[in-house]
Parts: C-alpha cells; sequence; structure tokens
C-alpha cells in the first residue's frame, strides 16, 4: 500500500482504537494476519472452553485451527456429522463457555461494533453468556459512522454471506440489499416481505460495556473476512 494511504489508515486505526477503550472493550492492532494466533495464545488459558461465531475471518487467519487443537475444549458447531439439532445443542452450549471467538460486520470510529444476523447465535453469546468474547476483524471494517456501517452490510457483508450460504436471496443475484439505500427512520430499511430468505434478521449495536474488558477487539492490518 502507498505509504500516504498507509498513514491514513493507521489513523484511523488509531481513532477507533481509542474509542473501543472508552467503551470500556479492550482493542489492539495487529499488523498482519500472522500474528493472531500468537496473539490468541497470549490470551486463552489452557483447557479453556471456547466457542465460535460463524465467521470466514477466524479461517483466513489460523484462528479455527488453533481453537481445534488439544490445547483447548471447543465447542465445535462446524464438527462434521452434526444435524440441526447437534448445531443448535452447541448453540445453547456456547453461553457457558468460557470464551466467545467471532469477528463483526462493522467497527465505527466511535467505538460501537454493528452486527447483522440470521440465526442470530453470533449476537447473543456476544452479548451475554462467556466470560470474555474476543473479537477478530480485518482494518476495512472501519467505518466512520453507524449509517456507514449500514451500508457496508447491504453493499458487501450480507451479499457476500449470503452466496455463502447459498441462500435465495435478491442480494445473490444483484451484489446489493434489496433495500440498497438506509433510511435514518429504519436503520436497515428493508420492506417486509421483500427478503423472506435473507440473512439480515437482527441488528446489533454494541457501545459502551458495563463489565469492563470483558470484550476484546483485535483489529488487523489486512482485509479479512466479509
Amino acid at each position: 500500500m502507498d505509504a500516504n494511504r498507509n498513514k491514513v489508515r493507521e489513523m484511523s486505526i488509531a481513532r477507533t482504537i481509542e474509542k473501543l477503550r472508552k467503551n470500556n472493550m479492550d482493542a489492539a492492532y495487529l499488523p498482519s494476519a500472522q500474528d493472531v494466533v500468537p496473539m490468541l495464545r497470549s490470551m486463552l488459558e489452557e483447557g479453556c472452553s471456547i466457542a465460535l461465531g460463524g465467521s470466514v475471518t477466524l479461517v483466513e487467519t489460523g484462528a479455527l485451527k488453533l481453537l481445534r487443537s488439544d490445547s483447548y475444549r471447543l465447542i465445535d458447531r462446524y464438527e462434521s456429522g452434526l444435524d440441526a439439532a447437534g448445531i443448535r445443542k452447541r448453540f445453547i452450549e456456547a453461553f457457558g463457555a468460557d470464551v466467545f471467538v467471532t469477528s463483526v460486520n462493522a467497527i465505527t470510529e466511535h467505538g460501537e461494533l454493528y452486527c447483522v444476523d440470521g440465526t442470530s447465535n453470533r449476537v447473543a453469546a456476544m452479548l451475554f453468556g462467556p466470560t470474555k468474547v474476543i473479537v477478530i476483524a480485518g482494518w476495512q471494517k472501519i467505518v466512520p459512522l453507524l449509517r456507514d456501517a449500514v451500508d457496508r452490510v447491504k453493499r458487501i457483508a450480507a451479499p457476500a454471506n449470503a452466496i455463502r450460504l447459498e441462500r435465495d436471496t435478491p442480494c445473490v443475484k444483484t451484489g446489493y440489499c434489496v433495500a440498497p439505500f438506509n433510511d435514518d427512520r429504519n436503520l436497515m430499511s428493508i420492506p417486509p416481505g421483500t427478503c423472506d430468505h435473507g440473512v439480515c434478521s437482527n441488528m446489533v449495536i454494541m457501545g459502551r460495556q458495563q463489565v469492563k474488558g470483558r470484550l476484546s477487539v483485535l483489529i488487523v492490518g489486512e482485509e479479512l473476512g466479509y
């Protein structure tokens, strides 16, 4: 990346980390995806129980491979052979995990995390249950304002995830939301009945946390996930 653009990026990351910390979240910058696994090792106690949110980022950084090692007790939602009832059981078990590891759809420079989910097991565990939550996100998920976070989901995260999950949604065909423009009166502004098989069921904004340090955000200096 051009040195001047890189400087602008670094300033945005620094602003975001400052605001996340003011919102009672731990936050750190990791220059590359290769730094994620060593950082996770330093944050996790051997033998602790760990649950996962659905995340491409965890695969791309090698975090999933680490968490599947014998050093931890992984509640593995991706284990082969699980039927729908088995997957649901893992989702429920996640609430009692020592640590929940996941990613987010966007992070604002105001120190907010923005998540849009379908099944919503991810956001549920982020909000309550596990003793600690670790969020790993590529730097490209940082946006200036909450409305930019919504726009990012509509034009990048939701279409990519709907394609990955093989959903029959308008965004799979067009590459953007059926309601591509924001409406300040309605955060997602998806008209009822226009996206019956979508992945955007619940929208969660995480701001200042009551339990200081429960939530840690690792911002990686590479583009990762959706």
